[in-house]
């Protein structure tokens, strides 16, 4: 039977690839480094990363709620200096079967047959997975980048959808899970460049603590006001908490990071 083998949360500051201090980019490059060590260690076949779109991709003639690429992939389509834009592994047979749980379960995603992502995707697709292909990836696009934003409630609901499709699937193919983003940034404000590690920290405990109640109960008023628009990304980190219920987690490094104008976390969550 297949089974999802753990979760991680983990940034896609694109800065990381252009910001001139190195000290700090190389230990936040060590740390994806340390989670791709990880995920080959735990036998991983499977990684679905949950992502936004940037409004590269969709905006501003479709912004889907959710979307599930399904075809051949490549990326991250910016033009990072450090990562280039290169084919990554999918697996079409187990991107459609997820779509088709989920019309199934009551979600009415989208789809797309051959898709370049973007950093979202990209990064951690190229800096947290294998590069040899033996981890195949499943982009999750949700809209958490623009409004009309998907509900906290309905991300975590759709991870504990994928966490009923992983189980129900036939084989024995062991599936990571990536929450892509955050936390606390400003995109394109009069306030970017600030970073709130309070909202950072109150976002990871609850993530370690394996409670998703704190993040739920949240008003995206509150999130704004907090987390900055980048901080809608939380949405991508419930539906890892719902694909992993009452899994306990660990930070595995947080930099309230100038270079990069955000609050930058990575933290591993285990299965219960």
């Amino acid at each position: 039977m297949a089974n999802i083998v753990g979760g991680y949360i983990m940034p896609h500051d694109p800065l990381l690839f252009v910001n001139p201090q190195k000290k700090e980019r190389d230990h936040l490059l060590a740390v994806y480094s340390r989670i791709c060590d990880k995920v080959r260690a735990s036998g991983a076949t499977k990684a679905i990363i949950f992502g936004a779109d940037h409004y590269i991709l969709f905006g501003p003639r479709c912004l889907p709620q959710f979307l599930i690429a399904t075809g051949e992939l490549h990326g991250p389509i910016d033009r990072l200096p450090g990562v280039a834009n290169a084919p990554i592994a999918s697996d079409p047979d187990f991107a459609n079967y997820l779509v088709k749980h989920a019309h199934g379960s009551g979600f009415d995603v989208s789809v797309a047959r051959d898709l370049g992502v973007d950093h979202a995707i990209g990064v951690p697709a190229q800096l947290a997975l294998p590069t040899d292909g033996s981890v195949q990836t499943v982009p999750v696009y949700m809209a958490s980048g623009v409004e009309p934003y998907v509900r906290l409630q309905r991300a975590y609901e759709f991870g504990q959808m994928v966490r009923d499709a992983v189980g129900g699937m036939p084989g024995d193919e062991r599936v990571v899970l990536i929450g892509s983003g955050g936390i606390s940034h400003w995109v394109g404000t009069g306030e970017m460049g600030r970073i709130n590690p309070e909202f950072d920290k109150k976002v990871l405990d609850a993530i370690v603590s394996g409670d998703p109640s704190t993040l739920l109960s949240m008003t995206d008023e509150e999130i704004m006001r907090d987390g900055g628009n980048g901080g809608m990304e939380i949405r991508h980190y419930l539906a890892v908490m719902g694909a992993l219920p009452a899994g306990r987690g660990e930070v595995l490094t947080y930099e309230a990071w100038s270079g990069g104008v955000t609050g930058l976390g990575f933290a591993e969550i285990l299965p219960a």
